[in-house]
């Protein structure tokens, strides 16, 4: 353990050091900024991978040609080798979470927005299905009654009946048919819209978002850089105790002049030393600020979450109670009353005969089936919501981590931030002393001299009582 550390101390001196003269300080050098520039080809490489799956050779070949030329470039620009590392902490910061956040919402658009639409038109075939579906077994027993009683009435020897009789039906139901037709082709349209828009916004966003993210975070490191090394670099983010600054406060006090270490209680809430988990009343409000946003979206995506789930819930109780319906049960009685005489006038013979028969008022076909992809698209959320709860809890410590990088690359400009600081809160402890010191000073007096303060009191109130009469 001991000598990876040691050899990730050399390398990293190495690293931030200027460019020096001599082969093998070179070599050393160059298989330093390879090691990182694989690391960011790397992670390029997989972000392409996943925005272009289709074609597996050409994130590949680009991740190759940058590595082996960010290497070559890293060798030799101190600047940029800054910028590459503050540029992989930053994407663990606000472009991370950016990112973070945009995938989420392609997430919800192509899991639970994609499925409440689906089941939308799910319920909209279901209701035309129903439409086409004619049921015509009722007729078909009318026309059966029909020929039982001409039969009845043939086999009577008062009516004579001697001709065919053949009984049809006939149903014009085009236009409702061409209705139904237009009714499916318009929900088709719309369909294919929306999964047009649902499907192409998500890929558009899975191309470009990923060069705007990288773009963005790119402009953020290097405006940080700026503003670190700029005309006002003293008071840029200049809350952190570092080890230059203990060590510049331990001469301080070794040539007898004023030291300000150890920190008291107040100080220590607006100054941490660094490295540290601790964080200062900024970090804080910087951190809530961080996952604003997070929870914004969070509660966006559990709305869309619980409308699908609320939609496929409806729909399967209402496909439930559908299908506990029983069947229409219809009983066809036919009766003729025969006499002796006549067929008409005295009550004679009762003949009678009974059809049922049942009728399902929904066909199981057309009932809505719809789905549910809650399952799929929160163990993403899962796993994005993970990722943004880290990159949260610990933003406080990457932003010390980018201090402690631009301190180690211009150690010149650390330097007069020490100075600023050591002497920002020397003036604020001397103030503060001042105020304790006059305070001290006016209690003492008014505890020995007591006429003081009734006097002071009684000048208060005389005052007062004027303001209140020129009012």
């Amino acid at each position: 353990m001991q000598t990876f550390v040691s050899i990730a101390q050399n390398a990293w001196g190495i690293f931030i050091s200027e460019r020096k003269p001599g082969w093998k300080y070179l070599m050393q050098l160059f298989a330093v900024c390879s090691a990182v520039g694989f690391l960011s080809s790397f992670l390029l490489f997989l972000g392409m991978h996943f925005s272009l799956a289709h074609h597996p050779l050409g994130p590949l070949l680009i991740s190759g040609f940058i590595w082996i030329s960010f290497s070559i470039a890293l060798s030799c620009f101190k600047h940029l080798r800054c910028f590459s590392v503050l540029f992989l902490l930053s994407c663990g910061l606000q472009n991370g979470r950016n990112a973070l956040i945009t995938a989420g919402t392609g997430v919800v658009v192509a899991g639970n927005i994609q499925n409440i639409f689906h089941n939308l038109k799910v319920l909209a075939d279901s209701i035309t299905c129903h439409l086409e579906y004619e049921q015509f077994a009722l007729i078909k027993y009318y026309v059966e009654a029909v020929k039982w009683i001409y039969d009845k009435a043939k086999l009577s020897t008062e009516l004579l009946l001697r001709h065919e009789f053949t009984p049809s039906y006939s149903i014009s139901d085009d236009e409702l048919k061409q209705q139904l037709n237009d009714t499916k082709q318009e929900i088709q349209r719309v369909a294919n819209q929306i999964s047009f828009m649902l499907t192409i916004l998500p890929c558009i966003g899975q191309k470009v978002l990923p060069i705007v993210g990288i773009f963005l975070a790119s402009f953020g490191t290097g405006l940080f850089i700026k503003k670190f090394v700029g005309s006002h670099s003293a008071k840029f983010k200049n809350t952190y105790i570092t080890k230059q600054f203990i060590a510049f406060d331990e001469q301080q006090k070794q040539r007898q002049r004023p030291c300000l270490l150890p920190l008291n209680r107040k100080e220590r809430k607006d100054y941490v030393t660094i490295p540290s988990f601790c964080l200062t009343r900024k970090d804080k409000r910087n951190m809530q600020y961080f996952f604003l946003p997070v929870i914004i979206h969070l509660c966006i995506w559990l709305l869309f979450a619980a409308v699908d789930y609320l939609f496929y819930w409806l729909i399967i109780s209402v496909n439930k109670h559908l299908q506990e319906v029983p069947d229409l049960e219809i009983k066809l009685s036919l009766f003729q009353q025969r006499n002796e005489d006549s067929f008409i006038i005295h009550m004679g013979e009762h003949i009678e005969k009974t059809a049922p028969f049942k009728i399902s008022l929904f066909k199981h076909d057309c009932i809505p089936q719809p789905e549910l992809a809650l399952s799929t698209t929160w163990i993403q959320l899962g796993v994005i919501i993970f990722f943004l709860s880290i990159f949260g809890l610990f933003s406080g410590f990457l932003t010390q981590l980018k201090i402690l990088v631009s301190t180690s690359f211009y150690p010149g400009t650390e330097m007069k931030r020490i100075h600023y600081l050591h002497a920002k809160l020397l003036k604020k402890r001397a103030k503060l002393q001042e105020k304790t010191e006059k305070n001290v000073f006016a209690r003492t007096v008014n505890f020995w001299f007591p006429i003081l303060k009734a006097r002071e009191a009684v000048r208060k109130k005389e005052m007062s009582v004027a303001n209140d009469n020129m009012v």
